[in-house]
């Protein structure tokens, strides 16, 4: 019974296999008039609506796959260009900051070539702390301490001009009172024709705005003037600073206020609010106050 069953199919599946190549010699061989290209156009005629009403209702199914798929597509495309984008800032972070560090390093360089420093060992530190309260004191901290030769009294440089002086030190830290300290004065020197003397003390209220005081009252002064360290300090008798280390640039020079105030204003020529390096001047062995202090910053 089943080899009767198999061979009767066998003969079914190879009577449809030469009917079918009847026909498609049959089709190939008549021409376009020909009953079974009539037959052809008939059931194209009858399935066509057929096939356009089921794309149409197929379309809306078609779409959400294909939604899907961009969707997958282009979330994988927008975690790349995340991963991307985080390393691109990454890089450029990292370029930013290392020019910056250059910058200040390169302005170190320049007052180490353009002031006669020879009798001081200049030495780099980066700053690790800042004042909280710029109206009370303003001090820097820096990685440098009484372990690495650092000694209350260094003068501090960094941006082109005078930064400071160190005020305590530590085994492995110091702190840098700054030139806007209301507690700092330094005796300078106007690089004008006549080389007038004063004092520069912080304003009050605003640090950045430098005041040369106790200057002549018809002292030639005027904006843009250089203003260099004098090579001491005012209320020591010994020599703190190194002479001729600029500190700023005349900004106001009114003759009303040098003749009643004796005083024009200056602005730092270092940008002391946006330093991350200064250098220390650790100079010859000092007499009397200048050791580290020990009591607290």
């Amino acid at each position: 019974m089943y080899d009767k069953q198999v061979r009767r199919r066998r003969a079914v599946l190879a009577l449809l296999v030469v009917v079918s190549l009847i026909l498609l010699t049959a089709y190939f061989g008549e021409s376009a008039g020909s009953p079974l290209h009539s037959v052809q156009r008939g059931v194209v005629a009858v399935l066509s609506p057929v096939q356009e009403g089921a794309s149409r209702a197929l379309k809306p199914v078609r779409d959400l796959f294909g939604w899907f798929g961009d969707t997958a597509r282009a979330k994988t495309e927008r975690d790349q260009l995340k991963a991307q984008r985080d390393r691109l800032l990454d890089q450029v972070v990292g370029y930013q900051v290392a020019l910056q560090e250059n910058a200040q390093l390169r302005g170190i360089l320049e007052v180490d070539d353009s002031t006669g420093l020879g009798a001081y060992e200049q030495r780099t530190v980066r700053i690790i702390g800042r004042s909280p309260n710029n109206l009370l004191s303003d001090r820097l901290q820096v990685d440098a301490g009484s372990g690495d030769g650092v000694r209350v009294g260094d003068p501090v440089i960094a941006g082109g001009g005078l930064v400071g002086h160190v005020s305590f030190v530590a085994p492995g830290a110091s702190f840098v009172t700054l030139i806007t300290d209301p507690s700092s004065s330094v005796s300078v020197k106007v690089l004008n024709a006549a080389g007038d003397h004063g004092l520069v003390k912080p304003s009050v209220g605003d640090p950045l705005d430098l005041l040369v005081q106790l200057l002549p009252r018809h002292a030639h002064v005027r904006q843009g003037d250089v203003v260099v360290t004098g090579g001491f300090r005012s209320n020591r008798l010994e020599s703190l600073y190194p002479p001729n280390v600029p500190i700023g640039r005349v900004t106001s020079a009114d003759a009303e206020e040098l003749a009643s105030e004796q005083q024009v204003h200056v602005a730092p020529i270092a940008d002391l609010r946006h330093l991350d390096f200064v250098q220390l001047l650790v100079g010859p062995s000092r007499s009397g106050g200048q050791s580290a202090q020990v009591g607290g910053p």
